[in-house]
């Protein structure tokens, strides 16, 4: 039995009364409009989007979008393009009840873990789960 998610889009502070999503036409600085290449996580990101949304169904590219307007500001503004979408994707993950989040938790434990007895770099900061995911 899936949880159904409750919606909580918050307004964006000093926006006028648009959501925390809505960031057309503010002032966010320039943007690099060159071209890049996708880092190795990034594109394994968009894999597993394409896999979970399109191949399996899993869930629908529109549940991606509500748990990103569902981030807070803070968290909308800090995280980049697919940061929003890996977390999303977590989170739906969760939400549809596919792993539980202690199971997300012990793996990323585990593969931190093997990270660093490689002597790899492993960030310190730990992912917040966003406010709509059952825990």
């Amino acid at each position: 039995m899936t949880t159904s998610p409750t919606r909580k889009t918050f307004l964006r502070d000093g926006g006028g009364g648009r959501a925390v999503h809505d960031v057309g036409g503010l002032d966010f600085g320039p943007i690099d409009r060159h071209e890049h290449d996708l880092a190795l996580w990034e594109k394994r990101t968009d894999a597993m989007l394409i896999l979970l949304a399109s191949k399996k169904d899993v869930f629908k590219i529109d549940a991606m979008r509500r748990v990103i307007e569902d981030y807070g500001q803070q968290e909308y503004d800090r995280t980049t393009y697919y940061e929003k979408w890996i977390r999303a994707i977590r989170n739906l993950l969760v939400e549809q009840e596919i792993v539980s989040a202690e199971e997300v938790e012990r793996r990323m434990a585990e593969v931190a873990d093997r990270h660093r007895a490689a002597g790899r770099e492993v960030a310190k900061d730990r992912i917040e789960w966003s406010r709509s995911t059952p825990l």
